[in-house]
């Protein structure tokens, strides 16, 4: 897992997810463990098993976001010199060739990436296609829908 790739404001939110994992939601699986546990009968108690599981999940979690932030590689996009050209860490403006939509998506590392904040996975098929080319350029995607084609409208490290 060494030199996994991640922007500085994502490591920021693996962080903050770990903090409240840490501080928030052990403590209250530790008390909902004690209080289930209180209740007597431990083999037919759903609540102690609900209980169990959510520390598992939990702890699993932990594990994980400190695994990553310990051997994380921290991108800061506003320091690239990358003249112009599309790189982990870039935010870029493309449009839908068949029906002229526009979208600007940023490339980021795997554990970051949120659709929703428009925010891609460098290894979706969308970023792969993207990486190393530059404003003007035309890709073509391969999604499952089909092979789409994008322009880049404008490159940015913001």
């Amino acid at each position: 897992m060494s030199g996994i790739p991640l922007t500085v404001k994502g490591a920021q939110r693996l962080r903050e997810e770990l903090h409240q994992l840490k501080h928030v939601e052990r403590p209250a699986v530790i008390e909902a463990i004690a209080e289930a546990r209180a209740q007597g009968d431990l083999s037919e108690n759903a609540e102690y098993d609900a209980a169990r599981e959510r520390q598992g999940f939990v702890e699993a979690r932990i594990g994980e976001l400190d695994g990553v932030l310990s051997n994380a590689q921290l991108i800061e996009p506003t320091e690239l010199e990358a003249d112009g050209r599309v790189v982990f860490g870039a935010t870029v403006k493309i449009e839908d060739l068949e029906n002229g939509e526009k979208v600007v998506y940023q490339i980021v590392g795997d554990l970051e990436a949120d659709i929703k904040q428009n925010l891609i996975s460098v290894s979706s098929p969308v970023a792969r296609a993207l990486i190393g080319k530059s404003e003007g350029d035309v890709v073509e995607v391969k999604a499952p829908s089909g092979a789409k084609e994008f322009e880049i409208l404008e490159v940015s490290y913001r």
